[in-house]
């Protein structure tokens, strides 16, 4: 499951991504509003944890714009705000839920989870990633580049499907390591380079430059205009 956490307390951050992370989640986190609805109108996640007080935009106008973009992504706002009024116009906003703050991250982790399987999508479309000519289909774990099928192993495919869903962004070995073998606590990010190297073999087309660029002292890039 992929989490997006929108919240500008950086300790209270830090503390609720490793806690998702521990139980085996996949997590992106930002501090300010702005950055936060970019990431979630990408439409790459299953549940989006959203302060309600934030710089640039608040909680709720992130659930609204959400929801105006007829995205999925369930929705759980944190907030101090514990009034009646207040938990209507969260709700009204297009969240799902509404977690009062300070909260147990038990709660935190069921609420969650329950989100995530509740939470289903409204069109098959969203099983299909596509970026240029590479297509992935979420349900089957298949892969293609234009009309030639990828023969790919579980890893390799969770790789790909992590460098499609962040397009064009420098990705590092940790960021890697985190989605692609969240469960495996004994990986070494070497690791990582050996499995871009089987990936790289397997996209690769004659006259065609190498849509995966490696990012020198951070990781790896998936290169929009090249595939």
């Amino acid at each position: 499951m992929k989490i997006l956490l929108i919240e500008d307390d950086i300790r209270l951050t830090a503390l609720v991504a490793r806690v998702l992370t521990e139980e085996g989640l996949s997590v992106d986190r930002v501090h300010d509003g702005e950055s936060g609805l970019d990431l979630a109108l990408r439409g790459q996640y299953d549940v989006a944890v959203i302060d309600w007080m934030l710089p640039g935009r608040d909680g709720p106008a992130i659930c609204r714009a959400i929801r105006a973009a007829g995205l999925p992504t369930a929705l759980l706002l944190l907030t101090a705000r514990g009034q009646i009024e207040d938990r209507v116009a969260g709700l009204d906003s297009g969240a799902d839920d509404y977690l009062i703050k300070p909260f147990a991250m038990d709660e935190l982790l069921a609420r969650v989870r329950a989100l995530g399987r509740r939470h289903i999508p409204a069109s098959t479309d969203t099983f299909e990633l596509r970026l240029g000519d590479l297509v992935l289909d979420v349900r089957a774990h298949t892969a293609r580049r234009g009309d030639t099928a990828l023969d790919l192993t579980k890893t390799e495919w969770g790789l790909l499907e992590f460098l499609v869903r962040h397009p064009g962004q420098a990705l590092s070995r940790e960021q890697i390591l985190d989605y692609v073998w969240s469960y495996e606590r004994d990986v070494q990010p070497s690791l990582v380079d050996v499995y871009i190297s089987y990936l790289r073999r397997k996209l690769n087309q004659p006259g065609r430059p190498d849509p995966i660029q490696t990012v020198r002292g951070v990781g790896y890039r998936l290169d929009t205009d090249s595939v």
